[in-house]
């Protein structure tokens, strides 16, 4: 069984995915954690309670108007409260359960009387046994002492008034007063004794008919809770919540809250609401480098550095802006932006810009008018940027991001009514030194990250083009024929640059560059030669010839590390013969072993290369060798120069030079008509001026006489 094995490259390539996914996801849980954490100077809660006592003056940070739970809850709970208790109607049978109670203790009492075989004090005993009419001992002893008629009235007059009180509606609440009103209604006839005798039995039997109803009482209480309208509170900006020294009471606690002063004790919706929106961000970057492809952010190195910047600039953010009014404004966060876009492109710095400035002000106060100022200020600076090759562009870029600022202020400050002149104004200057101090900062990041990742800059490129570099001076005294060839050929390459839309500065300062190693052995190389005197090269072997010849390419790269040019120029050196051979030595080598390949070591006349490994380096080599032809052949038409632009460019393509440069045929003709044009316009023919004569001089005039200034054509002819 044959084992799968992938090749290197694509191994290679799936580990840098996994590598950026792993960090995508990385740098997706640390943003989070810096919207969840704690971090802030002046952290965006209190540590307050209910019961608490405020330490300081709490007020109100922006106009608001809620619907108050508490409020609510304590109206409703006065509705309910409000609510009398509800009763059943009144229920007959337990009016006559009552009576039926009353006529079987008088049936009870009668066969006591009239028990033959009891002493009475044993009746006495009997009576007062009743368990449903408690009688005392003098009640009971008058009952036994009355004659039939009497007991018999008295019966009669304790079951009517039993009927009529129960014939009223009888609550709990209104039991004693129930039974206290049936000795005004027992009839005025009867003795006085006897009317007690019927009180003390009718009494205890008076029970309520009507019934408390626990369910309907609780309906009538849920009904009238829901007829209570909700209870708003309004708070204006600036107004006091709480006064130091106050008890923090539920009421205070609910607007603390509502304006996202205290921290609850769930956490729930504020974890979800942040995790859903670093997912989002998260899913969009990854999509952004799913469909856009970025070389600038190719290296792994490139991208570790711009994961820190950017949370650098984050944690920063969130530990500094919370609960501040000018702060926020001062933040240089722009500087990000005009960072990234100068280290890697526009598109990168205006993507990271949107996001980075989500973040920062996310569920912070005046949320909307930050994330504005942060976001406007930060993609205008870096248009107003533009390419950064001079100081003043950046600086022109923090003057704009302080407009662009100063207007989002006034956008966002000027409709709230409570908003001062004094205030505006303190914000829009501060958005001024928002705008120097990021491009400042800017600067400094610039030169600190370029060295850090290897790349260079516009500005760095323009203080190599400048012509008392040291490295510029030696080779303009000890070869100044390369040093005037490197011009030409930076002019060829910079204009064809320009045709493609390649890095023109950078091509003009790798080709000024690109031969500084003759500068070491100078006078090995044609264009440094005095015509007339021998060349160095007839008196040496093919072989040796060759080697000194290649050997400018490690000279110049020994050179470019002893001055600390960038490695993106020293590319431009190893890379602009490529692996290419020496063409005239490895010639002379073979006529010397009789045109007989097999007896010449070509290796040996190979440059160690790589070849080109982009367009830029690509174009200093057809422009290196284009400019040598042109100098060698010496054409005069545009065809003949167009023609030996083309094959310049078929040499180079059939010997596997342009390969890593994804030029494009299109590129290739654009290159050709403009190293066409740019040749024409250097070697131009010239007018062949006629000698002057001296003028005869006379007598008077002076012994000399200067010669006729020359024509404006002879004036401006290179």
């Amino acid at each position: 069984m044959k084992t799968l094995r992938f090749p290197p490259s694509l191994v290679e390539r799936l580990n840098r995915i996994a590598i950026k996914r792993a960090l995508l996801i990385l740098c997706s849980l640390l943003s989070l954690g810096a919207l969840l954490f704690p971090i802030a100077i002046r952290p965006p809660y209190l540590s307050l309670k209910v019961g608490d006592v405020a330490t300081q003056d709490i007020l109100a940070p922006k106009n608001l108007t809620f619907v108050s739970d508490v409020l609510t809850r304590q109206a409703q709970e006065e509705a309910r409260k409000s609510v009398a208790p509800v009763y059943l109607p009144p229920d007959p049978s337990i009016t006559r359960r009552q009576i039926e109670k009353l006529q079987l203790a008088l049936n009870y009492i009668t066969t006591v009387r009239y028990d033959p075989y009891a002493t009475a004090e044993q009746k006495i005993e009997d009576l007062r046994a009743l368990a449903e009419i408690p009688l005392s001992e003098e009640t009971a002893r008058l009952i036994i002492d009355l004659n039939d008629n009497q007991w018999q009235t008295i019966q009669q007059e304790a079951l009517l008034t039993l009927e009529q009180v129960m014939r009223g509606t009888i609550r709990e609440d209104r039991l004693e007063e129930a039974r206290q009103s049936v000795p005004g209604m027992i009839s005025f006839t009867l003795p006085e004794e006897q009317a007690r005798i019927v009180a003390d039995l009718v009494t205890p039997l008076v029970q309520p008919n009507s019934l408390y109803s626990e369910a309907l009482t609780e309906k009538a209480r849920e009904e009238a809770a829901k007829r209570v309208e909700p209870v708003t509170r309004s708070y204006l900006a600036g107004e006091v919540i709480v006064r130091r020294g106050q008890l923090i009471t539920p009421v205070v606690m609910e607007a603390l809250e509502k304006f996202g002063l205290v921290e609850t004790e769930n956490r729930y919706r504020e974890i979800a609401a942040a995790t859903a929106l670093v997912a989002s961000l998260s899913v969009f970057i990854g999509l952004y480098f799913t469909r856009r492809r970025a070389p600038s952010l190719e290296s792994l190195k490139a991208l570790l550095l711009l994961a820190l910047t950017f949370l650098a600039f984050l944690y920063a953010a969130r530990i500094i802006i919370p609960n501040r009014v000018v702060v926020p404004y001062l933040y240089p966060l722009p500087a990000f932006a005009l960072t990234v876009a100068s280290l890697y492109n526009l598109e990168i710095g205006l993507i990271f810009s949107l996001v980075l400035s989500l973040l920062s002000t996310y569920n912070l106060p005046n949320a909307l008018g930050l994330f504005m100022f942060y976001l406007l200020t930060s993609l205008v600076g870096i248009l107003a940027l533009g390419k950064a090759r001079r100081v003043a562009n950046f600086f022109g870029a923090g003057i704009a991001i302080g407009l662009i600022g100063s207007a989002m202020i006034i956008a966002f400050r000027l409709p709230d009514p409570f908003a001062d002149w004094i205030g505006i104004t303190t914000l829009v200057g501060s958005s001024f030194i928002n705008g120097i101090a990021s491009a400042s900062l800017t600067l400094l990041l610039q030169f600190l990250f370029s060295q850090a990742l290897g790349v260079i800059t516009p500005l760095q490129l323009l203080d190599l083009l400048r012509p008392d570099h040291p490295l510029l001076q030696f080779v303009l005294r000890n070869a100044p024929g390369s040093y005037q060839h490197s011009l030409q050929v930076a002019n060829l390459a910079e204009q064809a640059a320009e045709a493609i839309g390649a890095d023109t500065l950078l091509t003009r300062v790798g080709a000024i560059y690109h031969d500084i190693g003759k500068a070491v052995n100078p006078a090995f190389f044609i264009e440094n030669q005095v015509q007339g005197k021998t060349n160095p090269h007839n008196e040496l072997d093919p072989y040796t010839s060759a080697e000194i010849i290649i050997r400018h390419v490690e000279d110049g790269v020994q050179l470019a590390r002893k001055h600390r040019l960038p490695p993106r120029i020293i590319d431009f050196i190893r890379e602009h013969h490529g692996t290419l051979i020496a063409r005239y030595q490895y010639a002379r080598a073979l006529e010397a072993a009789g045109n007989d390949p097999t007896q010449v070591d070509m290796e040996r006349f190979r440059y160690p290369g790589p070849p080109p490994q982009s367009r830029e380096t690509a174009l200093l080599m057809l422009a290196d060798m284009t400019e040598a032809r042109a100098r060698a052949e010496t054409p005069t038409e545009e065809e003949e120069f167009r023609n030996l632009v083309r094959k310049a460019i078929e040499y180079c393509q059939r010997e596997g030079q342009l390969d890593q440069t994804n030029l494009t045929l299109r590129d290739f003709y654009l290159i050709t008509e403009s190293f066409t044009k740019t040749l024409l316009n250097a070697y131009h023919p010239r007018i062949k001026y006629p000698e002057v004569q001296p003028i005869s001089k006379s007598s008077d005039e002076p012994e000399t006489q200067p010669i006729e200034s020359p024509s404006p054509l002879e004036s401006h002819s290179p």
